[in-house]
């Protein structure tokens, strides 16, 4: 299920920014565009602008009227729609085994994370501008999302539970549990009779928003935004084929619709509540390194606190970059050669945790096929 503003802009996202009116000076926002017009992470609530809009009087006369709107943090999109903006991040972690295949809401989060787990990815979808009626399945956290999800301003964390060092090392931390096992929070929760345990476990978004406390503030930003009409950088692809734990993921950029779409293991991977193809704006692959997790051994940690490669995949072009993060409660830090932050396209983004060199760029105009995965 999509949010008003998702049904007007489509699934790609690319909305005209809005030009700075007299509301903004009124309202003393913190938003500027830097020298390359591009809209810089933000770390304080959502910006708030001017558009100017016409309303028709009873006698048929139309009037200029201002009506506020602001950026969602999360996919640098314009809205009106102040309860979307104002609401926490909800992050969901969605099952990626073949048998929970196809899932439900990956096209409808604003972020996705794919991280490695044992021999398998797992997601950890990130929902603030959409929803999703049902969202799933939902499989067990990891210790290695305390860390990745920390910039996300104490985000609601849905998932089924995991082991007691797991459940601990969430309890611990600052995401909002709101574990499947929990006896307050299992009415959000049920099974679906479309797929077999343990890969039928499902919510939908709306149930889960429902839980976050009084004190939940919205989201910062975690990238930096190419303003309206600003081309972006790098050099022409077909696409990403990329070596995950488990899984050959390929991402074809499709010119007509201006999205990357996925494949999974050689076949269209699609979203179950329409059976549309994965699709994103961005695809951005950092080279993390992994290692055992000190609750599991079995179980591979992202490191994604320190610095290394990234590849940014945006607007049908390539980025070779560096990503950085010097604190768990910063969002990453993506930069070029000539170490300018790289802008993505406003829209939705899916975040890569890939291990070093495991993707490789497929040229424009080279068959998506006669690539090797690394």
């Amino acid at each position: 299920m999509k949010s008003d503003t998702q049904k007007r802009l489509g699934r790609g996202g690319l909305a005209a920014f809005i030009s700075i009116g007299l509301l903004l000076s009124a309202c003393g926002s913190s938003s500027s565009k830097t020298a390359d017009s591009s809209v810089a992470p933000q770390s304080s609530a959502p910006d708030t602008t001017a558009a100017d809009s016409t309303t028709t009087t009873g006698d048929g006369i139309a009037v200029a009227s201002t009506v506020a709107s602001a950026v969602f943090p999360l996919t640098g999109i314009a809205t009106t729609d102040t309860q979307a903006i104002a609401r926490p991040a909800l992050v969901v972690k969605i099952d990626n085994h073949p048998l929970a295949r196809p899932q439900s809401g990956l096209n409808e989060a604003d972020i996705v994370f794919e991280e490695n787990v044992e021999q398998l990815t797992r997601f950890a979808a990130v929902f603030q501008s959409g929803s999703s009626d049902p969202v799933g399945p939902i499989r067990s956290g990891r210790t290695q999302d305390v860390a990745m999800l920390g910039s996300l301003n104490r985000p609601l964390f849905a998932w089924s539970g995991g082991n007691a060092r797991v459940t601990a090392a969430i309890a611990a931390s600052d995401l909002r549990d709101l574990s499947a096992l929990t006896q307050k929070h299992k009415p959000a929760y049920f099974r679906s009779n479309a797929k077999s345990a343990p890969h039928d476990l499902y919510s939908k978004t709306a149930s889960l928003f429902a839980f976050a406390p009084a004190d939940a503030g919205p989201p910062p930003a975690q990238f930096t935004y190419r303003a309206d009409g600003v081309v972006s950088a790098g050099d022409a692809v077909a696409g990403l084929n990329l070596s995950m734990d488990g899984v050959k993921v390929a991402w074809v950029w499709d010119a007509a619709t201006k999205l990357f779409l996925r494949s999974s293991d050689g076949k269209a991977h699609r979203d179950a509540s329409d059976n549309a193809q994965l699709s994103t704006n961005n695809v951005v692959v950092l080279y993390v390194s992994y290692k055992p997790s000190p609750a599991d051994f079995k179980s591979p940690e992202a490191q994604t606190i320190g610095k290394g490669n990234a590849l940014v995949f945006s607007d049908g072009k390539v980025v070779k970059a560096t990503w950085s993060r010097t604190d768990r409660l910063q969002p990453f830090v993506l930069k070029d050669s000539a170490d300018n932050v790289v802008a993505l396209t406003p829209g939705r983004t899916f975040v890569e945790l890939g291990r070093a060199d495991s993707a490789a760029p497929v040229p424009a105009g080279t068959d998506m096929k006669s690539v090797r995965f690394p």
